[in-house]
């Protein structure tokens, strides 16, 4: 399979638990890795035959910046979440940088993997 990815998307968001992160804009660095076959788009030359990277980019800082979250990994999960959801790919890679969260660090964050469910045959009623 295939993997579409988007590096270091920055998003500036209300983001963590103390008081004072709740009333500022912090940025988050988002790497996004997509599990899709990407032969039919390339044979194509098509767009619509593929991930189109604005479109994720742009849904995922819709997503993160429509209110405030307290946790990047709930930032995390809702990104896998939406993109399981709204795009087609089997499989995604999440990472979630908050750079200058911890003063001795570059930066801290969390790294999700997450599949699609598979299709659950229908039952035999008979």
């Amino acid at each position: 399979m295939d993997i579409v990815f988007i590096k270091q998307l920055q998003v500036d968001t209300i983001i963590g638990v103390y008081d004072w992160e709740k009333s500022i804009q912090q940025r988050l660095l988002l790497d996004l890795a997509l599990t899709a076959d990407q032969r039919n788009a390339a044979a194509r030359d098509d767009i619509s035959l593929t991930l189109d990277y604005a479109v994720i980019a742009e849904k995922v800082t819709a997503l993160i910046t429509a209110e405030p979250i307290e946790l990047i990994e709930t930032v995390a999960e809702k990104v896998a979440n939406m993109l399981l959801t709204e795009f087609a790919t089997s499989k995604v890679e999440v990472t979630v940088s908050k750079p200058g969260a911890v003063a001795q660090a570059q930066t801290v964050g969390v790294h999700i993997v997450r599949t699609a469910p598979l299709a659950t045959p229908p039952k035999d009623y008979a």
